[in-house]
């Protein structure tokens, strides 16, 4: 079987963060990493080159295939804040709407800037995610 791709890295979340060159990214970023940060209790860890995550789970299919993956975390991309494991949750439908702008990914929320954003209804969102896949058991 393949080795996975995206795998727990030793490079520091922020180091990464504070090398970002766009001032609103990098700044956005930054208040992600805290938020996470206390909302979960986990300590941010970098996940491959660019994903930031907090917490850990691990799933199994049916094929047999199996691996880690953070619980919930955020990858700065050049347009947006991309941001996993929050729409796993019960829910999280009725919260989105009051998110504010935002858009809607396969598995992810992409954020282009916090500032347009209740940071109240992504605390909630974060803590229901991160919640949700430690007690899940994802097969």
């Amino acid at each position: 079987m393949a080795e996975l791709l995206t795998q727990p890295t030793d490079q520091d979340p922020r180091s990464f963060i504070e090398a970002i060159a766009h001032p609103t990214r990098r700044a956005d970023a930054l208040v992600l990493l805290d938020l996470m940060g206390r909302v979960t209790g986990e300590r941010a860890v970098m996940w491959g080159p660019s994903m930031i995550g907090f917490g850990r789970y691990h799933y199994r299919y049916a094929s047999g295939h199996e691996g880690d993956a953070l619980s919930v975390g955020f990858s700065p991309r050049t347009t947006a804040q991309a941001l996993y494991g929050l729409l796993a949750a019960p829910g999280v439908e009725d919260l989105l709407p009051r998110l504010g702008k935002h858009r809607r990914g396969a598995g992810c929320l992409y954020i282009t800037s916090l500032a347009a954003v209740d940071l109240a209804v992504l605390e909630d969102l974060v803590r229901r995610g991160h919640d949700f896949m430690a007690t899940e058991d994802v097969t």
